[in-house]
């Protein structure tokens, strides 16, 4: 328990910086009540604005369920498969978000959190762990996902070996292996990003992300200059 407390406030305390909003002792309240809370279909709760700043009660309807649902019922013959699931996963958290952040004004997320500011609805890696957690357990309780089974956030880097990052976390039932679900590295609604957790430990982002275009834009300019 002390762990992830340190791991949140953290992350956290990054995030109030940047947002200049609550208390990091407030934010981190609020990231304890949801994370420790049973979530269900009708009521759950979302976290947005860097560090859990904002958070909002959110309730699906059946329609909007189904749109979740159909997403696992796409071939059955694989229902015994967990690649697949992982696949059907990483559709899914992408649904949530697109249908949560039509309710909390979170749709304009953009991948990242630096050089986000200027727009509305943003998320940190902090409030993307904890909503995506949420996700993966209301699918369990639902038996959608099977083959898996949700784990405790995960945070890598402390500052002295780079910025922290927080990432939801899978393991396969069958064979125990770990995996990161990430929704941090795309837009708002995009599929969520899974990976073996050592390979998102060592730092893992995908080449594609708008984060790592941005990376590279910079490296062009500052090279020109």
């Amino acid at each position: 328990m002390f762990r992830l407390f340190y791991k949140f406030f953290i992350c956290t305390f990054i995030a109030l910086i940047l947002s200049n909003a609550l208390t990091a002792q407030a934010a981190l309240t609020d990231i304890t009540r949801i994370y420790h809370s049973t979530p269900h279909i009708d009521q759950f709760e979302v976290c947005s604005g860097g560090g859990c700043v904002e958070s909002h009660q959110v309730a699906l309807t059946v329609k909007e369920w189904k749109k979740i649902a159909q997403i696992f019922s796409a071939n059955t013959s694989e229902e015994n498969d967990a690649n697949a699931e992982r696949k059907y996963i990483e559709k899914a958290v992408g649904m949530f978000e697109k249908i949560v952040g039509e309710k909390t004004n979170t749709s304009t997320d953009r991948a990242g959190t630096f050089d986000n500011s200027a727009y509305s609805g943003q998320m940190d890696c902090n409030d993307e762990a904890i909503n995506t957690t949420t996700y993966l357990r209301l699918m369990v309780q639902e038996g959608l996902i099977k083959l898996h089974s949700v784990e405790d956030m995960r945070t890598r880097n402390f500052f002295f070996t780079g910025w922290p990052h927080t990432t939801a976390v899978i393991h396969e039932n069958a064979s125990t292996e770990r995996f990161a679900v990430d929704s941090w590295f795309y837009d708002n609604a995009s599929p969520a990003t899974i990976v073996p957790f050592r390979v998102w430990k060592s730092g893992f982002i995908p080449n594609n992300s708008p984060i790592m275009q941005k990376r590279e834009a910079k490296t062009l300019k500052l090279n020109a200059n």
